[in-house]
């Protein structure tokens, strides 16, 4: 089975290095030096990782054959995908691999459906499931505890209790601006 592990960001210097926008838990293991990863598109890989380290709070990686920031600079947004045992799951019971979670039909607590998982946005702060819904638009949900309470892989649905606003603009909260003084901030 096929993961994907990371995204190539910016060229870092110009020797060849990248930025990585890491998208596994197990950086160490799927990102280390040896490491030979296929690549979307195929046709940039497959990279074998010459090199990493972390600088100022981001992994750069080298890759082997990749010398300058033009070499580098062309790998660009490539998503990098390592080889998993399928029977390997996530250590912890709350956590998912993306394949896991993708074509889950999602449903709120009182079993409305709201249409199928397409991808997950792995953002700095939160991830984000993007659905498809039956209209053909798609929402994004983030993707915490209290927004989803339940993954049944069992029944392959994903259980959300959406705030406000979430799916229908109609229900959102409207909060006031106010000044100080407490006066409408409108003129």
């Amino acid at each position: 089975m096929q993961l994907v592990v990371g995204r190539i960001g910016r060229a870092h210097g110009i020797k060849g290095e990248v930025t990585i926008e890491v998208r596994t838990d197990e950086p160490e293991l799927r990102l280390g030096p040896g490491a030979v990863l296929a690549t979307d598109p195929a046709t940039a890989g497959p990279l074998t990782i010459e090199s990493g380290k972390v600088h100022s709070g981001r992994l750069l990686l080298r890759f082997e054959g990749v010398r300058d920031r033009t070499g580098a600079e062309a790998l660009r947004n490539v998503l990098l995908i390592a080889e998993v045992d399928p029977a390997e799951l996530p250590e912890e019971p709350d956590e998912y691999y993306d394949h896991q979670l993708v074509d889950l039909d999602v449903v709120t607590v009182d079993g409305t459906e709201v249409g199928r998982i397409l991808e997950i946005s792995h953002l700095p702060g939160q991830d984000l499931l993007i659905v498809s819904r039956p209209d053909g638009t798609e929402v994004m949900i983030p993707f915490v505890s209290e927004i989803v309470p339940e993954i049944d892989l069992e029944l392959q649905r994903a259980v959300i209790d959406p705030p406000p606003g979430l799916l229908n603009d109609a229900e959102a909260v409207i909060v006031s601006t106010r000044d100080s003084d407490g006066a409408d901030g409108t003129a």
